[in-house]
C-alpha cells in the first residue's frame, strides 16, 4: 500500500507547523542542518534526477555519520515531525525522495567507501552513485552487481532489490549484501546480517525503507578484467524479429555470463529496437546466446571489450537530468517461448496502439524519450537468488518472468498531467490484456514502478505478511510509515 503524500488543504497549516519544529528542534541539537538560501540548501535541494522530484523542504540535515543520523532521527520522532530521505535521488516519483515543509535528510555525506582486507567485500555508504563506485573498483580489477546506469544511486536500487549485469550470475543486488549498518526509528544502531537481527536482514532484501535508514552496505565483490558489452540497435523492419528474440533469449538463455536489456524505442518519425547486450569475459565476443539478437543486421552497435566502469558510463549518457519522468513496471510470466513471445508482442502492440493519443496532446519537440523495455528474469538469476539465501521478492524459480518498463520523458510541467493520465490507462489496458491471455503477472519491480502502482502484493501474501511482523517488531510507532511519507509502505 502506498502512504499518499498529499495533504488535504486544512491539514497545510498543522503540516507547516510541524515541519518547522522538526527543522527547529534539529538546528537546536546538530550541526548540519541547512535553511533555504543557504548554498548547501540550495545545492541539495536540486540534487534530483527528474524535475517531477523537485519540492520545497523547510530545511536540509545533511548527516556525517549513522550516529548523528540516529541523534536526528530521535530528534524528529520526539517532535512528531514529517521528513523525506534521499539517497541518489533516482525514484522519479514526487514525495517519494523529497518533501514540502518537512525536513529532507540526504546521504550525501555518508561516503564508506573501502574494501575489506581479503578484498572480497566493499563496505559502501548511501551517498554514492554506481558510477562513482564502479571507479573506485577498477584498479582492483574487480566489481559489485550494482546498478547498470553510472548516475543511478546506491541506496535506492540496493534496497528494491537490484537489477544489475550480474543477475544471472548471483541473483538481485541485494543478495550479494551480506550486513547491513541500519538507524531504525528508536534512535539506535545495529548491524543486519545473517546472524544477528536476521528478520531484518531479509526483509531489508527488497522491503525499501519501511524498517530503518541503511547507512552501510557490505556487498560481495566479483572478479572482472573486461567484459564484452555495448548496444545493438536495429531498424524497424526487423522489430518482429528483435521481439522474437526478446522471448528467445527469456525461454532459452542458461549462460549465466549474460544480461540482456531490449528495447523498443518508438518516435512519430523513426522507430527502432535496441538492446544492451553484456557478457561477462574479458576475451569472449558474440557468445551463442544472443545470436538472436546479433543475426539481426544492426543500423548502429557499440559493442566491446570495455571496463564495467567504462561500460556503466556509457550507458549513463543515456540520462537526462531535470527532465520529466514516468517508469511504469509490469510482468509476464510463461514457461515457453510461444507463451513469452506471446506476451511480448501483447505489451508492444497495446503499447504502440495507445500512442496515437499521447502525439495528440504532446508536440513532438517536447518528448524527451518514449521506450519499452524488458528484462528476463529466469531459473539461473532465481536459483543464485536463492543459493545466497533469498530476498522478498517471491519469484519462483519453476517460472520465467519478463518484466517490462514504460518510459516517458518530456520538458516541461505543463505535461505532466496528460503523461499521467495516458500511462494509467495504457497500463490498465496492457494488465488487462495479459490477464485475459494468462500471462499476466502482480510482480511490479519497485525501481522501476510509478506512483500509482501496487508493489508489496506482488511478492506474495506469505511475505508481505512477514514484511509487515519485520516492520512492527523494529518500527512498532510506525515512524517510517507516517512521519516518512514518500515511498512505497508495507501497511
Amino acid at each position: 500500500m502506498r502512504v499518499n503524500t498529499l495533504l488535504p488543504l486544512a491539514g497545510l497549516a498543522s503540516a507547516s507547523a510541524a515541519a518547522t519544529k522538526g527543522c527547529n528542534v534539529l538546528q537546536g541539537a546538530l550541526d548540519q542542518v541547512f535553511l533555504p538560501n543557504t548554498s548547501v540548501y540550495e545545492y541539495e535541494a536540486q540534487q534530483f534526477w527528474s524535475n517531477t522530484e523537485l519540492m520545497s523542504p523547510g530545511c536540509v540535515f545533511r548527516p556525517q555519520s549513522s550516529a548523528q543520523l540516529a541523534r536526528g532521527i530521535e530528534k524528529l520522532v520526539a517532535a512528531q515531525a514529517e521528513f523525506a530521505v534521499r539517497g541518489g535521488g533516482h525514484m522519479g516519483i514526487r514525495g517519494s525522495n523529497n518533501i514540502d515543509n518537512g525536513v529532507l535528510i540526504v546521504m550525501s555525506n555518508l561516503t564508506t567507501l573501502e574494501l575489506s582486507s581479503d578484498h572480497s567485500i566493499l563496505h559502501l555508504g548511501p551517498g554514492f552513485r554506481w558510477q562513482q563506485v564502479y571507479d573506485f573498483l577498477e584498479p582492483y580489477e574487480l566489481a559489485v552487481p550494482g546498478g547498470r546506469l553510472g548516475p543511478v544511486g546506491v541506496p535506492g536500487l540496493l534496497l528494491a532489490g537490484g537489477i544489475s549485469y550480474y543477475g544471472n550470475q548471483v541473483g538481485f543486488s541485494c543478495d550479494s549484501v551480506v550486513n547491513y549498518e541500519v538507524v531504525l526509528a528508536n534512535g539506535t544502531v545495529v548491524e543486519a546480517n545473517a546472524t544477528s537481527h536476521a528478520d531484518l536482514f531479509w526483509a531489508l532484501k527488497g522491503g525499501s525503507s519501511n524498517f530503518g535508514l541503511v547507512t552501510r552496505f557490505d556487498i560481495e565483490t566479483l572478479p572482472s578484467t573486461k567484459v564484452w558489452a555495448g548496444t545493438w540497435t536495429v531498424a524497424e523492419e526487423y522489430i518482429e524479429d528483435f521481439l522474437a528474440a526478446t522471448a528467445a533469449f527469456a525461454a532459452n538463455n542458461t549462460d549465466p555470463k549474460t544480461h540482456i536489456v531490449p528495447a523498443v524505442v518508438p518516435a512519430q518519425d523513426l522507430t527502432v529496437a535496441s538492446v544492451i547486450l553484456f557478457y561477462d569475459s574479458p576475451d569472449e565476443s558474440y557468445p551463442e546466446a544472443f545470436k538472436p539478437f546479433t543475426d539481426i543486421p544492426a543500423v548502429s552497435q557499440t559493442m566491446g571489450f570495455k571496463t564495467l566502469a567504462e561500460m556503466s558510463k556509457e550507458m549513463g549518457a543515456v540520462v537526462t537530468d531535470h527532465i520529466n519522468d514516468i517508469f511504469v513496471a509490469g510482468t509476464i510470466k510463461a514457461t515457453t517461448y510461444d507463451d513469452l513471445l506471446k506476451g511480448v508482442n501483447i505489451i508492444n502492440a497495446t503499447f504502440a496502439a495507445q500512442l496515437p493519443k499521447l502525439y495528440a496532446q504532446i508536440p513532438a519537440s517536447d518528448i524527451s524519450i518514449i521506450e519499452l523495455d524488458w528484462q528476463p528474469i529466469g531459473a539461473n538469476w532465481i536459483n543464485a537468488s536463492n543459493k545466497r539465501g533469498g530476498n522478498a521478492l517471491g519469484l519462483d524459480a519453476s517460472e520465467i518472468y519478463l518484466c517490462y518498463a514504460e518510459v516517458v520523458e518530456w520538458i516541461g510541467s505543463a505535461y505532466d498531467e496528460v503523461v499521467g493520465a495516458w500511462v494509467v490507462e495504457t497500463t490498465d489496458l496492457i494488465n488487462n490484456a495479459t490477464a485475459a491471455a494468462g500471462l499476466y503477472d502482480p510482480f511490479n519491480y519497485m525501481g522501476d514502478a510509478a506512483w500509482f502502482q501496487e508493489i508489496y502484493g506482488g511478492y506474495g501474501s506469505a511475505n508481505v505478511e512477514r514484511l509487515q511482523e519485520v516492520a512492527s517488531a523494529y518500527d512498532p510507532e510506525g515512524v517510517f510509515q507516517t512521519l516518512m511519507p514518500g515511498g512505497y509502505k508495507i501497511f
